[in-house]
């Protein structure tokens, strides 16, 4: 498979390997009517950090992501910031990155990669990602995505209308961007719309039953696989019918030749005496004369069941259309109209319209999943995803990452609190959401030097931190967002099981009391009667145990900090 080659590749590649781990921080001043926010969660600061931070809880759960990063036109204003250990790299941090920046794709390519490398481990394996992009980075993003997702993985590009008219560039005007679609591994089935009732404008004595009809179509035509038993005389009314409306004659004659190509009914007479009899022919006047036309109705067809035709009532659905997306419903007008609604002025610029990521849920989730959208802006998603939820009833969960943005200009804006936030808060206010959300911020990193220092994390962010490394899964997300410990008790240092292995965490947050805690043997012959025969591995700050017991009573020791940090 070709590959894309860019200044800072090698560098890059595996940069999201060497981010380390974050602690989520509640900020319960900025939680808006807490006890409903049923796992939505607003999270503010770097979402690559956010975004690792999330895999001990999320990885492998998310069922859908939206993203829209920034789209590298020079004009937005964006500033490379990762902390990566490269002369080359570390000369571009803090620098905006504009038009005349030869080296803008190559910036943008390594900004992007780390962070869609972890969004691929959050999606579930039937998970899919929709990311909007215009010409400038296109072909760029689709190589690179290609490298990560597999090429068999790569779903559509779908154009979007994003204003009536747009900037002109050799004669052509631009008006559109585009969504990007992946699938993560495994099958993936949209959800499939309603049919529009709009040919179905007929109505008859079924319609409570089969609903509305449409006349689909005649029910002759003229075939290249003619066959004699469609070629039969249809009495209706007194009125008799033959195929392409032909004489007696022209059809005994073309019965006598059976040419290659002539006219014939679409259905066998079985098929059109039961189709009759339960009203799905009518006789219409066309041009030609009376026609015999077929009934489509809206929810019902004829089944062939091997012995005989039955009425089948269905939910009649189609899949979506790229066509769909060029309506001007989704465009940016329509969202520079929603956040002055809510704002009562223009309060973001680049929004996407809540009706593109409605529409993209629906069509890509279940009434139980986990959204995530890692580049939030003015907080579109979250707005999306609880209409929907009003609209059908359903318990979808949001994730949403921005950065505050503030600058030394402006060390006091903070886009995520002012306008993501204040978006959805106003979106539950406005349109009487059955919703909440809490607020987060990153919080410290879960490294060795940091622990040393004795900045220290929870007890539960510790304890999923290390199941997550110890097993590469993670613990159960709705007993954790429910605000529930799940299996963790700190109590006594139990974090989980994993097969037929038990986990431990020697721990406390308090720096002190954590220099004198040990697995000794008190603790590791309660560990062997709480969990027998089973493998039981204990994380401590230190070991007062021989290798020759441990050995023998199935325990291994992994020392808090350093030896924590060598994933398993």
């Amino acid at each position: 498979m070709p590959t894309l080659q860019f200044k800072g590749k090698n560098i890059i590649w595996n940069h999201h390997l060497a981010v380390p781990f974050h602690t989520l921080d509640e900020v319960p001043e900025l939680h808006y009517i807490p006890e409903k926010a049923n796992g939505n969660m607003i999270i503010e600061g770097d979402n690559l950090i956010a975004l690792k931070a999330l895999l001990p809880q999320f990885a492998g759960k998310v069922k859908c992501i939206y993203i829209d990063p920034p789209y590298n036109t020079g004009n937005e204003g964006w500033i490379y910031n990762d902390s990566v250990n490269s002369p080359l790299l570390k000369d571009w941090i803090g620098r905006e990155v504009g038009k005349d920046d030869l080296t803008r794709h190559d910036k943008w390519l390594c900004m992007m990669v780390p962070r869609i490398k972890l969004l691929y481990q959050l999606l579930s394996e039937n998970g899919v990602i929709f990311i909007s992009i215009d010409d400038n980075e296109l072909s760029n993003l689709i190589s690179f995505c290609n490298e990560i997702f597999g090429e068999e993985n790569y779903i559509a590009t779908i154009p979007r209308i994003t204003k009536k008219a747009g900037k002109t560039s050799d004669s052509i005007s631009k008006n559109t961007d585009y969504l990007v679609i992946y699938k993560r591994i495994g099958n993936l089935e949209f959800e499939k719309i309603e049919i529009d009732d709009e040919g179905y404008k007929h109505s008859d004595e079924y319609e409570e039953e089969r609903g509305k009809y449409k006349l689909s179509q005649t029910l002759d035509y003229s075939s290249i696989q003619y066959s004699t038993s469609l070629d039969y005389e249809i009495e209706i009314d007194g009125k008799i019918f033959r195929p392409g409306n032909s004489t007696k004659e022209e059809m005994e004659e073309r019965i006598i030749r059976n040419p290659k190509s002539d006219w014939c009914w679409r259905w066998s007479k079985p098929l059109y005496k039961f189709g009759l009899e339960k009203g799905f022919v009518v006789v219409k006047e066309s041009k030609n004369g009376k026609r015999i036309y077929t009934k489509t109705y809206s929810n019902a067809i004829i089944e062939n069941t091997g012995s005989g035709y039955q009425i089948k009532l269905i939910e009649r659905k189609k899949n979506a259309t790229t066509l769909e997306f060029i309506e001007n419903q989704y465009s940016n007008d329509n969202s520079r109209k929603e956040i002055e609604k809510l704002f009562g002025y223009k309060a973001f610029e680049y929004s996407k319209p809540s009706s593109l990521i409605k529409r993209i849920i629906q069509l890509a989730s279940d009434q139980n999943s986990i959204i995530l959208d890692s580049f939030s802006g003015s907080g579109s998603t979250m707005h999306a995803l609880m209409e929907l939820n009003k609209e059908d009833g359903g318990n979808r969960k949001c994730i949403m990452v921005q950065m505050p943005e503030n600058t030394t200009t402006e060390p006091e804006k903070n886009i995520c609190k002012d306008i993501t936030r204040e978006r959805v808060k106003r979106a539950i206010e406005k349109f009487s959401y059955d919703s909440g959300f809490k607020y987060y911020r990153l919080g410290i990193p879960l490294d060795a030097e940091t622990m040393l220092a004795g900045q220290l994390p929870t007890y539960k962010q510790f304890a999923k931190y290390v199941y997550y490394l110890c097993t590469g899964e993670n613990l159960d997300a709705e007993d954790l967002s429910a605000g529930q410990a799940g299996k963790i008790n700190e109590a006594e240092f139990y974090v989980g099981e994993y097969g037929k292995q038990a986990i431990y965490l020697v721990y406390t947050q308090d720096y002190e009391t954590l220099t004198r805690l040990a697995l000794n043997l008190t603790l590791a012959e309660k560990i062997k009667e709480q969990q027998p025969g089973k493998k039981r591995i204990v994380y401590a700050p230190s070991c007062f145990l021989d290798e020759e017991y441990l050995i023998d009573n199935q325990i291994e020791y992994v020392g808090i900090p350093y030896n924590l940090f060598q994933r398993r």
